[in-house]
């Protein structure tokens, strides 16, 4: 076992961890499943279609933002959110290559080797999209 507990998290964890702690609440998970590929959605959108207040919602993308997982652009006077899949996908990348390097079992494999062994690559977000 490695005595690494006690330490902070490396430099290179803090935006892998930021996303995953984003991504583990279910209402943010459902907030950033609501997203078509390349769609822009404003907060009165995401509001309609939740059962959570407007203070919730916008709690919640400040937290989706703020891990990089949603991006916000002003146009006007709304702001237009839209999911930064590459960001998600880097940080799960970033866990996978961690996990490969780390464990020498052989359970762990790159993403490229998975990818490779699968024949084609699916967005975790959007399993239709190839």
């Amino acid at each position: 076992m490695r005595a690494s507990y006690d330490r902070a998290i490396p430099r290179a964890w803090q935006r892998t961890a930021a996303i995953f702690t984003a991504l583990g609440d279910p209402h943010r998970q459902r907030i950033l499943l609501m997203f078509e590929p390349g769609e822009a959605l404003t907060a009165t959108q995401i509001v309609d279609a939740a059962p959570l207040s407007r203070t919730a919602i916008a709690h919640h993308l400040r937290v989706l933002r703020d891990a990089g997982v949603l991006r916000a652009r002003k146009v006007g006077r709304e702001v237009r959110y839209t999911a930064d899949v590459a960001a998600v996908h880097a940080g799960l990348v970033a866990v996978l290559d961690y996990l490969a390097a780390h464990l020498q079992d052989g359970t762990a494999r790159s993403p490229a080797r998975r990818t490779a062994a699968r024949g084609r690559r699916r967005s975790p977000l959007h399993p239709r999209a190839a």
